[in-house]
């Protein structure tokens, strides 16, 4: 009786260890992964910056031109002058702008332009007779400007960028005096707006966390206008003007400081925005 028994429990032993390592295999006890933090959130570069500056300019006319008409030499029609020139001379310019991230501001600009000294000739016959006129005049104009520009990454505080801008010139012409071997005649300059745009480059230096040194060049185009007005002796059924100039290209070297508010200029290190709190439960794949 007892052997069946013992039979019985020997065969439930061995089941039993036969199945515990399957159940065993079974249970999955998944690998712990080591934390790792949330990357922090930077603030962006930006805000508010004005800006003074002051440059050398060489403008060049791309032409001049004046009317004649009545009795006199050369011909009735438009003529152009012999000769021109005018001299370099200084500016000073003022600002305002905005630093849209670390690669892209806009500012609108003021340029005054001191003047700059105009000189021609004409030739043609006084009296029946040839001779050559001695013009002089001079030029000075308001330039008023929307630029966008790129910054190009900065590196040991030192940023270089490219920009372009479009907007008006206020130009003023003085009096032109034409004088010959009889005289000097006087046409009365204008003055009148006109479009102009630009195109630059150049570069900033870090002075502070808010103050950048900045050195650059700009070429600047003017659109053509009116330069004096007709003259004609009193009296005289002859006549010469009005005169006009086909436009001004300027080649300008700059340098400025640019004052940024709130230390917000490429100037400044990346400030943490938002700093996530770590969370310090196990993941799990």
């Amino acid at each position: 009786m007892l052997k069946p028994v013992r039979l019985i429990i020997g065969a439930m032993a061995l089941a039993l260890g036969l199945v515990s390592p399957v159940l065993a295999a079974d249970i999955y006890e998944p690998p712990v992964i080591e934390y790792q933090p949330p990357a922090p959130i930077y603030e962006q570069a930006g805000g508010w910056y004005i800006r003074g500056d002051i440059d050398y300019h060489a403008p060049k006319l791309r032409g001049t031109e004046y009317i004649t008409y009545g009795c006199c030499d050369p011909e009735p029609g438009t003529n152009t002058f012999d000769s021109t020139s005018l001299k370099g001379a200084l500016s000073l310019g003022a600002g305002v702008g905005y630093q849209m991230s670390r690669y892209f501001r806009a500012d609108l600009t003021g340029d005054y332009w001191f003047k700059s000294n105009f000189r021609g000739s004409t030739s043609g016959t006084c009296g029946g007779n040839p001779c050559v006129s001695e013009d002089e005049s001079d030029l000075s104009a308001l330039l008023l400007l929307a630029n966008a520009y790129v910054d190009l990454g900065t590196y040991y505080g030192v940023t270089p960028y490219v920009g372009a801008g479009l907007g008006g010139a206020h130009v003023r012409w003085g009096d032109l005096r034409n004088t010959t071997g009889s005289g000097t005649d006087i046409h009365k300059g204008t003055s009148g707006w006109r479009f102009a745009y630009a195109v630059m480059a150049g570069a900033s230096y870090c002075i502070t966390h808010n103050l950048q040194a900045d050195l650059g060049y700009r070429y600047s185009r003017i659109e053509g206008g009116r330069m004096f007005e007709e003259y004609s002796p009193s009296g005289a059924s002859i006549g010469v003007g009005p005169g006009f100039d086909k436009g001004i290209n300027t080649h300008e070297v700059r340098g400025g400081l640019r004052w940024s508010f709130g230390g917000n200029a490429n100037c400044a290190p990346e400030q943490v925005a938002f700093q996530p709190e770590p969370v310090f439960e196990p993941v799990y794949k």
